[in-house]
């Protein structure tokens, strides 16, 4: 693949509330054939993360033509599982034109930094605003799955739905920082709420990675899955980007250097590139992203030139 890098398209500095630390988790849906959406998470001073929107032009995506005016929800009440951030991780239109909102919660914990369990939350407004479906997580812990069962990605079929996420039970010391130990899991569901209690395991790290995160899957028009996905490796401080295809979404042929994507020297991503998202719009692809420090400076845009 070969892609165009525009550059960044939100700028924390400039457009995002006073006191943001990042931008980050770039989640795009197409409102109309003018308007992408992208939901995106702005932390805060404390590294507190909630939702927000901007709209940008479908024709350029580097314009921005609207942005929510606030968080569209809350961080949940004390001893909630998302008391400590929320981060939206893909967003879902229904028939009936209501909007689900998979999210990642950040939680307290004891013994380690955090722990980060799903969460659902619904739109009646096109996306102002969300409620909760409920207060509990989705997907909580589970002996196999006990610290981290998040950032998903949730595919409609026709006979319910498919889901990749990222899940681990272990943290480990790298370069001298305790780091959260995670990989790709699969589920299915009938009515995209109740899930199984584990999901199967689909990809296996390489020897220098301890993170395989944030799935994005597309399909090709001959039915092959797509994954867009980041790597957190062992020798690095940041994220790179994966890809890999597969026949039946469980497993995959790991194709990372085919991507085409990656840090460009002296810019806001020349550390790290993290958090892809994909949206086709007047038959163009483009690829939502953020760059150093998970968002820093906010996030970014490649349009695919070369499939």
């Amino acid at each position: 693949m070969q892609w165009l890098k525009r550059g960044l398209v939100y700028h924390t500095d400039r457009d995002a509330p006073a006191g943001t630390v990042r931008a980050m988790v770039p989640t795009p849906l197409l409102i109309n054939d003018h308007t992408i959406r992208i939901f995106l998470t702005i932390c805060d001073a404390d590294n507190v993360g909630r939702p927000y929107f901007v709209d940008v032009d479908a024709l350029d995506p580097t314009r921005i033509v609207a942005k929510s005016t606030g968080p569209l929800m809350q961080t949940g009440a004390p001893g909630a599982f998302d008391e400590r951030g929320i981060v939206a991780a893909q967003v879902l239109r229904n028939p009936d034109g209501t909007l689900l909102m998979y999210y990642s919660g950040f939680g307290r914990s004891d013994s380690v930094r955090y722990q980060i369990f799903m969460g659902l939350a619904q739109s009646f407004d096109d996306g102002q605003s969300f409620v909760r479906v409920q207060d509990s997580p989705i997907l909580g812990p589970t002996p196999a799955e006990s610290m981290f069962r998040c950032a998903p990605f949730v595919m409609p079929t026709e006979h319910g739905y498919q889901m990749w996420y990222t899940a681990g039970s272990t943290w480990e010391i790298v370069n001298g920082k305790e780091v959260p130990r995670y990989s790709l899991k699969y589920l299915e569901s009938a009515d995209g709420i109740s899930w199984g209690s584990e999901g199967l395991a689909c990809m296996s790290f390489g020897a220098d990675e301890h993170g395989i995160g944030r799935p994005w899957i597309t399909k090709t028009p001959e039915r092959k899955y797509q994954i867009y996905y980041s790597i957190r490796r062992i020798s690095l401080a940041a994220y790179r980007l994966g890809y890999a295809e597969s026949d039946d979404g469980l497993h995959w042929n790991r194709m990372d250097d085919q991507l085409g994507l990656d840090v460009s020297p002296g810019s806001f991503d020349s550390d790290g590139m993290s958090y892809t998202a994909l949206i086709t719009a007047h038959n163009k692809t483009y690829c939502f992203y953020n760059g150093n420090g998970f968002g820093r400076e906010g996030f970014a845009v490649a349009e695919l030139t070369t499939p």
